[in-house]
């Protein structure tokens, strides 16, 4: 929504639900400089105070496209399971907007135990021909060469399962997120609170 109508929106909710400019700043945790100007025209709020309105105003007083854009990035980054991207942009947006904040936590929570995930596995079948030679001649067991090639791939699947597990999650979480639906990553440990 843009001014005029968001001002005239925000100072008609403003009233009806019996606040003065002075109480709604307070609650809203910004200046009441800032929503006279809003509720005047005079300036378009910032992400952060538009939502904190929306929030106490109980109405969605409109997103901005902007924001859709980092928040779909965000989420779609899991795609390409590269911690990188979804690190910048939570260290750019995180002070800007709480709700990039949470988003951006989870998305790295998630990217984080999977990269842990990448690199046990990585290890563990760059390790495998190594373990099944030491098992074959240290005599501990007797493999059969079905048996060796299995524990092989084994690491191989798992990467595959992980690399298609990061694809779906990413691509269904960014359009649930963009549509204004709750979303989910799977095994996540909470690293980032």
């Amino acid at each position: 929504m843009k001014q005029p109508e968001l001002g005239n929106m925000v100072a008609e909710l403003r009233l009806q639900k019996g606040l003065t400019q002075e109480r709604l700043a307070e609650e809203a945790g910004i200046s009441v400089r800032t929503i006279q100007r809003i509720e005047k025209g005079e300036s378009q709020p910032e992400l952060y105070s538009l939502n904190r309105l929306s929030e106490i105003l109980g109405l969605d007083l409109g997103r901005d496209t902007v924001f859709d854009v980092w928040l779909g990035a965000l989420h779609l980054s899991s795609v390409l399971c590269i911690l990188v991207i979804p690190l910048l942009i939570w260290i750019y947006r995180k002070g800007k907007d709480p709700l990039i904040e949470k988003h951006g936590r989870d998305v790295l929570n998630f990217q984080i135990t999977v990269t842990i995930l990448l690199v046990v596995t990585v290890v563990f079948l760059l390790a495998s021909p190594l373990l099944i030679v030491m098992i074959n001649e240290g005599g501990w067991i007797e493999l059969s060469e079905k048996t060796m090639i299995v524990v092989s791939l084994v690491p191989v699947a798992i990467l595959i399962c992980i690399g298609f597990l990061c694809f779906f999650t990413g691509i269904r979480n960014t359009l649930r997120v963009l549509n204004n639906k709750p979303y989910h990553y799977p095994m996540s440990i909470p690293f980032l609170r």
